[in-house]
């Protein structure tokens, strides 16, 4: 059986504040039109306040249906299509909690989605809630090998926005939030963009991230039903690498080597974030005003050593293996954070012009 969600669902952000309570609908999308897409984009959140360095990124984001780091999770597998290539599959843990399973010790999308959600979380941006579990799955096909390494999704609670033919949202459309009728200030969305680039976010095509209302339902009749909206980055798996064409998932997710030598900015002047947009993807070298640069500047330099410490090595980074069990992975938690700081004081070093 299917995980139900309950009738009244409470938006909870990544820091844990309510910013919505909102009657789920279960009718179809076919009120949504293009205007109320629109609408609801120029309204849109993207960050809300945390207090940085008391966030635990070691246990993440708790609430219902957390789990402990490295927990062992038994679950009956269910036969469902996902779409995508990272390796997955659907299990469903007694009595209908239904879960969402990357797995695979050689998939880096296992390791950077977590650490990835985990950032955005800490810092205030919306983001799904990723466990680094180890999953004996009952039922599974033998195709499907490696769950004792695996990564669990909770997806944030809200209303999915589409109309037809459009899913999810695509970078550029960030610049048409309208901070005049309530939507995110410019400086909240340029961090969000330079962030992206930072953790070198490479699938980022319109389906990886997610218009959500909090407020309303977005398939009733009235011309704007919903009256709270937020963007966010959903699917984060091909990040801490370097961004490509291909997505190809050994050099854009998890990869020391790869991620150390991409840069922040594209020159050694000026803040255009260097990042390449993928053959699918939506964000391409990025422009950064200065507000943007010192907004996501002033929540960086809040986390502390420990923090990032937690972070990396929660999130198993190192892998231990990578493309081949012949090929070990000899980076250290250790330098992964050395790596961080330094990309983060580029972004703290920068002056943007005016």
């Amino acid at each position: 059986m299917k995980h139900r969600l309950p009738f009244v669902v409470i938006a909870v952000t990544m820091a844990g504040s309510v910013l919505a309570c909102a009657h789920v609908s279960a009718r179809a999308r076919s009120h949504v039109t293009e205007s109320m897409r629109l609408a609801a984009i120029r309204r849109a959140q993207v960050w809300t306040a945390t207090d940085v360095p008391s966030m635990n990124l070691r246990t993440g984001p708790q609430g219902p249906g957390a789990f402990a780091p490295n927990e062992t999770v038994t679950c009956n597998y269910l036969d469902k299509k996902i779409t995508g290539r990272s390796p997955k599959f659907t299990c469903v843990r007694p009595p209908d909690d239904e879960l969402k399973v990357k797995f695979g010790r050689n998939n880096g999308e296992v390791y950077a989605e977590v650490a990835a959600s985990r950032l955005l979380w800490a810092l205030g941006f919306v983001a799904d809630r990723m466990y680094p579990v180890r999953v004996v799955c009952r039922g599974c096909p033998p195709e499907i090998k490696g769950t004792e390494i695996a990564s669990i999704q909770r997806k944030t609670p809200g209303k999915e926005i589409e109309i037809s033919g459009i899913s999810g949202w695509a970078w550029p459309e960030l610049d048409l939030v309208n901070p005049a009728v309530g939507g995110a200030p410019r400086e909240q969305r340029d961090a969000l963009k330079l962030l992206a680039g930072f953790i070198q976010h490479s699938d980022s095509k319109a389906e990886q991230q997610r218009l959500i209302c909090l407020g309303g339902r977005p398939d009733d009749d009235a011309v704007e039903p919903c009256a709270e909206t937020i963007m966010m980055a959903h699917d984060l798996g091909l990040t801490f690498g370097r961004a490509n064409l291909w997505n190809r998932n050994p050099i854009a997710s998890t990869n020391l080597a790869e991620w150390s030598r991409a840069h922040v900015w594209s020159g050694p002047t000026g803040c255009v974030a260097d990042i390449t947009r993928s053959q699918t993807g939506t964000l391409d070298h990025p422009m950064i005003a200065e507000g943007g640069r010192k907004f996501l500047a002033d929540l960086l330099v809040q986390l502390t050593d420990t923090q990032l410490y937690d972070l990396f090595d929660v999130a198993r980074f190192p892998r231990h293996l990578t493309a081949t069990d012949d090929s070990p992975d000899t980076t250290s938690v250790e330098q992964w954070v050395e790596v961080f700081k330094k990309k983060r004081n580029d972004v703290v070093n920068r002056v943007c012009p005016g």
